[in-house]
């Protein structure tokens, strides 16, 4: 238990550098980017992303899941994986180069036509990669996904950077995705001993698809419903609307998504060994819950509060208008790493049926919001996008507490702390931001430091549990580099 314990601390610290660098690293090149380019460029790449987005979820079908979950996983069964994630991939590119015209047609846009056929190549790209990525995270083995992630960033964001300087517009944006997908498939071949082989075997794709399916119907759905606004402020308003809406939401997952991935892809492995020990699954996932969602409510608050210095001094007043669904889009992110450790448990204890049921009432429940948007607005879809968020905490957390007897209420008990002290400390840092006259990066730079203030000395006053666990949590990393261990 206590080696399992060193490995998860060991890779939620490699898996958030991971993470971070490549969300960091996008997000800095993003900002850079946002200056030279348009709203409409950037509307332009969200549209294609519905499409990607979905054929990728497809083509993974599930088994990278499947693969991580079982704990005796053989060559044959990641060759299997692999001749099936190529093979599909293929297919599915070949139906977007010859739906591109119609894409093109159905959102007035002239120019989705080669973008779409030239992107599309990424999912033959990604597929090559899909079984080494999920050995190294099967293997709680994120320093080197951390090496592969910062190198891959910085060549294709300076890339992206100097193609955009030059006037190539939308183009750099598909380079730098492009370029980033090459590198990584290359660097996962050289950090991975594992070689496919020519070999495909039914009854390991009959074993790893009885699960896998289940999953990439409810991923396909939940990819479906996370793109489908961009369809709608795509089609019903404009590329300009769906850029500032992308702006917003890249602000927004920094922190949210950063977080959900790496509590999700780490949590996923370990809490799989548990799967046959529900009091320590439960100890450990009860535990997970309360630290994450300390981190999140503290970030996704702090960003609410902060959002109008934030995008004005970062990137310009012509995304002023991103600065409202920013504001929003936080009370809809906070709850993202919630819902992913509530349905890890489904997945740990192997109900990829029941997973599938809650996505599908789930996202049924979502169809008034996306009528709302239709028709009265981007802002008033964002905010049913935050009422069908809280629905499905309640959907989500009765059904996994059922499993090891963890209910919502206890949930409740331990995140609500951390959720009125979050609220409380971006209340007085909103309340100061409307009184501060000073240029954007300089108020920015002030509230910040005000809200780590009002929040480090209230912890410390009250001994506040969550706080002082990952404080702790962070000493013993500063002592371990300090004294030279790994």
């Amino acid at each position: 238990m206590t080696e399992l314990k060193e490995k998860t601390l060991n890779g939620l610290l490699w898996s958030f550098i991971d993470n971070f660098a490549k969300y960091g690293f996008q997000f800095i090149i993003g900002i850079i980017l946002a200056r030279i380019l348009t709203p409409k460029e950037f509307g332009l790449i969200g549209i294609i992303t519905v499409f990607i987005s979905i054929s990728n979820s497809i083509v993974d079908s599930g088994f990278s899941q499947a693969l991580i979950r079982k704990n005796n996983a053989t060559d044959k069964d990641y060759s299997t994986v692999f001749l099936y994630n190529l093979t599909f991939s293929v297919f599915v590119f070949l139906i977007l180069f010859f739906c591109a015209d119609y894409v093109s047609i159905f959102f007035g846009e002239p120019n989705l036509k080669l973008l779409l056929r030239v992107f599309s190549i990424n999912i033959i790209i990604n597929s090559f990669g899909i079984v080494q990525r999920t050995q190294l995270i099967k293997n709680i083995n994120f320093k080197a996904q951390t090496k592969i992630t910062i190198i891959a960033s910085v060549a294709s964001g300076i890339l992206a950077i100097c193609l955009a300087y030059f006037g190539f517009g939308v183009w750099s944006l598909i380079v730098k995705t492009t370029i980033f997908n090459l590198i990584t498939v290359l660097l996962l071949r050289f950090y991975t001993d594992w070689k496919p082989m020519l070999y495909f075997s039914k009854k390991s794709f009959k074993e790893l698809f009885s699960f896998g399916s289940k999953m990439v119907v409810a991923g396909l759905i939940d990819t479906i419903y996370r793109n489908i606004y961009y369809v709608i402020i795509g089609k019903y308003y404009s590329s300009v609307d769906l850029g500032y809406y992308t702006r917003a939401e890249q602000f927004n997952n920094f922190p949210s998504s950063n977080l959900t991935t790496v509590i999700q892809r780490v949590s996923y492995p370990v809490l799989s060994k548990l799967q046959d020990d529900n009091e320590k699954l439960k100890f450990g996932y009860k535990k997970t819950i309360t630290l994450t969602m300390f981190i999140s409510f503290t970030s996704m608050f702090w960003l609410a509060a902060v959002s109008e210095s934030l995008i004005l001094s970062l990137i310009g007043i012509n995304w002023e208008q991103s600065i409202i669904y920013l504001q929003l889009l936080c009370f809809v992110g906070m709850l993202y790493p919630l819902h992913g450790l509530n349905l890890n448990i489904l997945k740990v204890k192997g109900r990829s049926d029941l997973f599938l049921k809650l996505e599908i009432i789930k996202k049924l429940l979502a169809v008034p919001i996306i009528i709302a948007g239709i028709y009265w607005g981007i802002k008033i879809m964002i905010i049913g996008m935050i009422i069908n968020s809280i629905i499905a905490y309640y959907i989500n957390s009765f059904w996994s507490g059922r499993l090891v007897n963890y209910s919502m209420r206890e949930q409740l008990m331990d995140i609500v702390p951390s959720f009125l002290l979050s609220a409380f400390t971006a209340s007085v840092v909103y309340a100061a931001s409307l009184y501060l006259k000073f240029s954007p990066l300089a108020n920015l730079m002030l509230l910040s430091v005000l809200w780590i203030s009002i929040l480090v000395l209230i912890c410390e006053i009250t001994k506040f549990k969550p706080y002082k666990e990952i404080v702790g949590i962070a000493f013993t990393y500063i002592k371990k580099i300090r004294y030279g261990k790994k």
